[in-house]
């Protein structure tokens, strides 16, 4: 069973102030979650990631980013339909986290800046075999976490390794858009591995267009159409029919694209 099982936005009707101008907030109302591993997809500006931004500061996650959710001012516009949600729990656990894309380059940034005021201290402190061996010691812990070090990875491999030694049993996590850092064969290898943690006690709330990500099985789907959210199946996607019907033909697509040039 889901940790977070229910949203509650007490919000009826819609106004011209964001956030409470999103479209689907009336169709949000009470919402139950019946998988552990639910995705929202719609087009971009549909709402997708400021529902995911508002669960994120109402659940309390830490963040990958550069500071903590309370300090993040990127997320202020949110903050009041955040105060707003009533979160219904089978069991609250304070471990997961929220992770944007962006984020993970972040965290590269923070820990190449770790590494070189490790290395400036080695170097420092060359003669002094107590202080030179606590830094090096510092700076292998780093890397160990990671079979070797995160900036020797591709990004695409960067992330997934990431991600892989973040994600432990008993969590919720969040996380928009992932598909931003992964080639499609890293996509397919993300949705294994959630489709595996989900049967360890994880639970995923995750933003994303792409239909590898999305075909998880026994997944959940709520999609943010043009007015309101409804729950929807992966074949009856937009996005998945549109990417199947392209890749099936993608010449008809041009012909229709260029005619109109």
């Amino acid at each position: 069973m889901p940790f977070l099982k229910r949203i509650h936005c007490p919000i009826a009707d819609t106004s011209d102030d964001f956030p409470f101008s999103l479209p689907f907030l009336p169709s949000l109302h009470e919402r139950d979650i019946h998988s552990e591993v639910l995705f929202l997809v719609g087009e971009n500006g549909s709402g997708k990631s400021s529902l995911l931004e508002s669960l994120a500061i109402a659940s309390k996650r830490i963040s990958v980013g550069d500071s903590s959710l309370d300090q993040d001012h990127t997320l202020d516009e949110i903050r009041p339909l955040a105060s707003q949600l009533r979160l219904g729990w089978s069991r609250r656990t304070g471990k997961g986290f929220f992770l944007r894309a962006e984020d993970f380059f972040n965290f590269i940034r923070r820990n190449q800046e770790l590494e070189s005021t490790f290395d400036g201290y080695i170097e420092k402190y060359k003669d002094d075999a107590r202080v030179r061996g606590y830094m090096e010691g510092n700076k292998r812990a780093i890397n160990a976490r990671y079979g070797r070090d995160l900036n020797h990875f591709s990004h695409g491999e960067g992330f997934l390794e990431f991600i892989k030694s973040r994600v432990h049993p008993g969590g919720l996590y969040l996380i928009d858009e992932p598909e931003a850092a992964l080639s499609p064969q890293r996509q397919l290898a993300f949705a294994l591995f959630l489709h595996e943690m989900a049967q360890q006690n994880c639970q995923f709330i995750i933003a994303t267009h792409s239909p590898i990500i999305l075909s998880v099985p026994k997944a959940e789907i709520w999609n943010f159409e043009e007015n309101h959210l409804a729950s929807c199946s992966y074949e009856d996607l937009e996005h998945v029919q549109f990417t199947k019907n392209f890749l099936e033909a993608p010449h008809r697509y041009w012909s229709q694209l260029t005619k109109e040039d």
